[in-house]
């Protein structure tokens, strides 16, 4: 009898420990919520980019719906840090001490997310919004095997500028492309051009490339190139001409993404790495 009503007896100390780990809990969420909203938008920010590109790039949605949410994010990112700045502020005029666990790291994550866009934030205020970027303006490599996007010359800026006025899109498009990126030239490398094709084309599958034509007596390959979040596609040519009686080639190269207006500097980096690591030490070629 005393041992069933030993066994009735609720554990007590138990309880008690449950309870006193749930009070703790809440008494930190109330005692910091500051520190607790910072270190969750914070951390929350990134991964919902993560969620967005990774989303997009996997078929879930659109590119668009992708990127569509980024500015979003950023803007929570960055009100989560002007709440970190004032909460600070506040604490020090009040005379009160800053919990800095919580608030120091959802601070410091914060800071290094927007320090990501920094770069991409520079690339939309000093680089013109186009996508097509080549070595030669006036002969361009053209597609033979993929397809040049159906809309690549709509939305050429310089339309409304009076010192391109008459100019057609593709002639503006050759003018701010001069302008933002002079270095973007025709390299001259010291080897046939079928060996110089055949040495591009490795360097392409070391890249992750997808190779979609290759015609190394022709001097020419084609290509895809995948971006690792969103999975953007951008498709590149290269062209190899004999120079020299055959003993040297003139290369050209263009990168264009299939979707979007502005590239954020993406196929003019693609373009200056490529041939630099073609060449070796890349020679501009004489114009």
């Amino acid at each position: 009898m005393n041992e069933q009503k030993q066994d009735d007896v609720p554990d007590t100390a138990a309880t008690k420990g449950v309870s006193a780990a749930k009070t703790g809990r809440f008494a930190s969420l109330r005692n910091d919520p500051k520190g607790w909203l910072v270190a969750i938008l914070g951390i929350g920010a990134p991964i919902a980019f993560l969620i967005a590109s990774v989303g997009s790039g996997v078929g879930l949605w659109g590119w668009q719906a992708g990127l569509g949410a980024v500015p979003i994010i950023l803007l929570v990112a960055i009100i989560t840090l002007l709440i970190a700045i004032v909460g600070v502020i506040l604490d020090r005029r009040k005379g009160r001490k800053t919990r800095w666990p919580l608030l120091g790291l959802g601070t410091i994550v914060t800071v290094g997310f927007i320090g990501i866009f920094m770069n991409s934030a520079i690339s939309i205020a000093t680089l013109p919004a186009i996508h097509d970027i080549t070595t030669d303006l006036a002969d361009t490599p053209e597609f033979i095997a993929l397809t040049l996007r159906a809309d690549n010359w709509d939305n050429i800026p310089g339309a409304d500028d009076s010192e391109m006025r008459g100019m057609n899109p593709r002639q503006r498009w050759a003018t701010v492309h001069q302008d933002a990126y002079p270095d973007i030239r025709s390299v001259r490398i010291d080897q046939p051009a079928p060996a110089v094709i055949e040495k591009a084309k490795r360097l392409a599958e070391d890249r992750g490339w997808e190779i979609v034509s290759v015609d190394a007596a022709a001097g020419h390959l084609e290509a895809t190139a995948t971006t690792s979040l969103f999975r953007f596609k951008d498709d590149v040519v290269i062209r190899a001409r004999a120079a020299e009686n055959g003993a040297a080639s003139i290369i050209d190269m263009r990168s264009v993404s299939r979707v979007g207006v502005h590239d954020l500097g993406a196929n003019a980096k693609r373009v200056r790495q490529f041939l630099s690591d073609l060449s070796g030490t890349t020679t501009a070629a004489s114009q």
